[in-house]
Parts: structure tokens; sequence; C-alpha cells
């Protein structure tokens, strides 16, 4: 085989193969020899068939195999003589005037991983940002579960409905005076003041009382999912049968029990436990930007300009996603436009860190054992329908470049936990509020919560505005999910979204929630360097 580099800049590599009509040949006969036993044809003993006429039989598909056989061994020749680490599977193109019997000319054109300067892991320092778990907070989420758990019991005969009843009712709904799908119903129950149906139609059952008719008007908003619905004026037609209030729900080892539970006590320990999970999250994450951002200040080399558009596009399709949602997508979409640039600064510095990450980890030991690795295997397999996850286990087999992308986000948790271990951590007691700040913030650091007499200048100490839209989707780190502010952001109520036919009355104007984008696969960036010479091979569909 003869090689010739047509191309040697930055990053960027290309090579012009030429493999041999012999070479092709070789092979089409050790194919031959290979299928020959399995081959049956009348008039002959089974593995008897005659080489020649085996291969005047299958020699098209033979001679097919042989030739992606020998350019898959040239190319991976071509990585082992030249060491190259590709960043992206290459590009491998044989030429147009290729025909059988004559020698194959083979485009190969790559991008290699930079030579990443190995960061000196000594003088790390970092502040561990601890929110202890108060007796407070657990009473809260007691409360909150009680609140979940609500007991109904059927009001007097001439009580009036309020804000906090339930209503259960019988309904009609129309347009133009014509009903709609999903607009019917018997028995739907609903809480006033739940949000849960659309603008106004809640509010309009205050005062109701049972064996009430009624007709109520709203009006849908501009917004609806239902495009046939939205903005149009509508009546509903009601017959309540019953108003509802809510029991009282005591907290005791009688409702622990409710739940599955043997006591309160077990109870209360399972919730502080949950909270405490919650902010360890809280406080690794912002531990773990604070020392992204130090190994990013320290290091600025090229990064391979096809791993950051792959993953620029993972960020891009997320923020797309996520605009679509918005009440005004095509404006959402225009500021995002205006921001990409932001974005693809970003996408680079992910990269990086992500090659920065994977220096680390192997000149120190870090592995993800064989074990983790069936592990990772076996939950991304279930993803897959079941007459589909032994093609998936087999692709990853075959793909080294798709296993390490599987294999990085748990790789890169690793060394992340080795860079803590060999820093001077300092701790420090704060606030949820506080340390939910810090982690938005652009420098992440806690900002100065003022109050009467604080005795500071407050534009002195005023915290820099966060850049939500920018850290939310990308995380700023490289396998970091985005930390959700429970107290800023609601959850998208059912109104805001698109009905679906009901499968009962409890389905009235009332929509699935919008749900999350189906699990990314691991970017580019984060995979470990390996030489990958395959054209890649397609996964098998992900089920919808």
């Amino acid at each position: 085989m003869q090689t010739v580099e047509t191309l040697n800049e930055g990053l960027k590599r290309a090579y012009t193969l030429k493999i041999s009509a012999k070479d092709i040949d070789a092979k089409v006969d050790a194919e031959v020899k290979r299928v020959a036993p399995q081959v049956r044809m009348p008039g002959f003993r089974p593995g008897k068939v005659p080489a020649n006429l085996v291969r005047k039989m299958h020699g098209e598909a033979i001679a097919a195999d042989a030739l992606n056989t020998a350019i898959q061994d040239g190319v991976q020749q071509l990585m082992a003589k030249h060491k190259l680490r590709p960043a992206m599977s290459p590009s491998v193109s044989l030429g147009e005037d290729y025909a059988a019997g004559k020698d194959a000319e083979v485009t190969v054109e790559l991008e290699v991983l930079p030579d990443v300067p190995l960061p000196s892991i000594e003088g790390i320092t970092l502040e561990r940002l601890v929110v202890p778990v108060s007796d407070a907070d657990v009473d809260v989420q007691l409360k909150q579960l009680a609140g979940q758990q609500k007991g109904w019991e059927d009001a007097p005969a001439k009580h009036k409905a309020a804000t906090g009843d339930q209503v259960v009712m019988d309904f009609a709904g129309k347009v133009d005076g014509v009903a709609f799908d999903g607009g019917t119903g018997e028995g739907m129950a609903v809480e006033i003041g739940s949000g849960r149906l659309i603008p106004g139609f809640e509010d309009q059952l205050i005062g109701v009382k049972a064996g009430d008719e009624k007709q109520i008007n709203v009006t849908f908003p501009d917004d609806y999912g239902a495009k046939d619905l939205a903005g149009k004026p509508a009546t509903f037609d009601l017959k309540i049968t019953k108003v509802q209030t809510a029991g009282e729900t005591r907290l005791d080892d009688s409702f622990a029990a409710s739940l599955g539970l043997q006591s309160l006590e077990q109870l209360t320990t399972l919730l502080k436990g949950q909270i405490e999970q919650q902010h360890n999250g809280l406080t690794r994450t912002h531990m773990k930007r604070k020392l992204l951002d130090h190994l990013a200040a320290g290091h600025d080399f090229p990064v391979p300009p096809t791993m950051v558009d792959a993953e620029f596009e993972q960020i891009w399709g997320q923020l797309q996603h996520e605009a679509e949602h918005e009440a005004d997508p095509d404006a959402a979409k225009a500021e995002l436009e205006a921001e990409r640039g932001d974005y693809v600064s970003i996408a680079e510095r992910r990269v990086r860190l992500g090659l920065l990450l994977s220096e680390i980890g192997t000149a120190n030991g870090v592995e993800v054992s064989q074990y983790e690795m069936n592990q990772l295997v076996a939950q991304a397999a279930q993803q897959y329908p079941a007459d589909q996850r032994e093609r998936f286990i087999e692709y990853l087999r075959q793909e080294p470049m798709a296993a390490a992308q599987l294999r990085a986000p748990l790789f890169e948790d690793k060394v992340v936990d080795f860079l803590f271990s060999k820093a001077e951590v300092t701790e420090r007691e704060v606030s949820r509020e506080e340390l939910e700040a810090a982690i938005e913030s652009e420098d992440g650091a806690i900002p100065h919560v003022h109050g009467p007499g604080c005795g500071h200048d407050h534009h002195d100490h005023a915290p820099k505005k966060a850049k939500a839209k920018k850290e939310a989707p990308a995380a700023e780190a490289v396998a970091e999910e985005p930390v959700k502010k429970a107290a800023t952001k609601k959850a998208p109520s059912k109104k805001d979204v698109a009905p679906e036919t009901p499968a009962d009355a409890d389905d009235l104007v009332a929509a699935e929630p919008v749900k999350k984008a189906a699990t990314k696969k691991a970017p580019a960036a984060r995979a470990e360097p390996a030489a990958q010479a395959k054209p890649a091979k397609k996964a098998p569909a992900k089920k919808k």
C-alpha cells in the first residue's frame, strides 16, 4: 500500500492511499475460501462447491466486502504508522473511477487531537459550600407531602365552593355553538386554585353548590396547543355533582403508614436524606464549576473544529427545543441567533475542558472498570426496544468512539473526584438560597444579601447578573447538569400545552405536561481519545 500525505495544516490531515489490485484480489480469494464451506449448490455435497463457482455465484458481494476490508485495514495501518489520534471518525472515500480489477485510490481526511499540556494538579484550592438540613426544612417537605395526600370529604348541601375546595362536575364544552373533541365528560374533579384548567375556568366555580347547573364562558389562550381552539371563546355547560372540602391530614404514624412506611420517624429520616442529597448535589455543582474555571483559565490550546461543531449542535439543539415552547417562539429564536457566537465559545470551552480532563485522567490512572462499563451499556440498552438491544450492544463493541462517548460522563466524574481529592478544600456553611445564587452568578461567588442597616454600599456589592440563557443548557461544565431553581421557574401547567383526547373526564382542557427531550448522547468533546478508523456503523433506531 502506498501512502501520500496531501494536507498537514493545524489539526487537519489528509492522505491518499493506493491499494493494489493484487492485495484486493488476495482478500477476495481469502473470503471465497471462508464462505465456500457454507455454500449449498445442487449436485455438490455441503462444503464441496468449487471456489470458481462460489466466485461466480457471489463474486460481486464478495468483492465489495473484500474491498471494504482492504480499505479498513489500510486506514488502520495509516493510523498506526503516523501515530494519529483522530478527534472524530475519519472521512474515507473511494475514487470515483475505481473498477474491479484495478488499484483502489482512497482519500482519508481527519482532524487529530491536539497535544494537550498536562495541567498541574498541585495548589488547587476550592471552597465547599455546605447547606445544613434543618428541622424546618424537613417540616416544609412534610407539609408539602401532606398537601399532596389530601383526603376529600363531601361538604354540607348548601356549602358554597371556595378556593381550596374540590368540585366534581359533568361538563359539555362548545366553540361557536358546536361541541369539540375532548370537551365533554362526566365526574371530573378539580381543586379550585390549582391552576389545572385554562384561565378563568376555576375562578367561575367559586360559589357553586352541589346540584347547581351553570354555564361559564372562557377563552382559550392564544398559545394553546390545540391550534383549532387557540384564541377562541368557548362555553361550558356544567352540572355540579359534589362540592368537597379537604379533610385535615395529621402528620403521625398513620400518615406514614398510608405511604407504605412504618412510622413518622422513618418518613422524616427519608425526607431528611433526600434533602441532604439535593444539597450535596448543589455543593458538588458549585465546586465543579470553580474547578473547571480554574482549569479553563490556565489553558488555551487549539481544539478540533469538528468536535466544537458537534458540541455546539448539542447545545443549539437543546436551546432550539426550549425556544419552541416559549410564548413567542420566533422572538426566542431570534434572540438565540443574536447570541450564537457566545454559544460557540461555550462549545469550544467544553471541548477544551473535556480534553484536559481526559489528559489528567489518563496520566493519573483514572479508569472506568469493566463492571462499570457493563452497567452503562445495560442502562443505555434499556432505551431501545427489546428486539434491538443486542444490536445496540454489538454496535458499541464494534465502534470504539461510540463506546467512549458512553463511558465519558462517568470517566469525567471520576477525574473530577480525583481532582477534588488532591485539592485543598475549605468548608463554609451557607443557606440554600445563597448556594443557588452562587451557582447562577457569572463568577460563582456568593452575592451579598442586603438588608436594612447592613452597612454596605449596595452598588459596590451588587451581584453580576447571571447569564441564565447561556449557562442553563450548557451548564458551563463538561458533564454537569443544569441547576433547576424551583423558586424562580415553575413547571409548565397543563393549560399551557396541547390537549389530547381525554382518557377520562379528568383530562378536560387539561393537557399533558411538556416532555423533556430524549436523553442526549454524550458530546464528542467528552470522549476519551480513541483511535477509530472504521467508517461509523449506524446504531439501531431509538424508540420514540
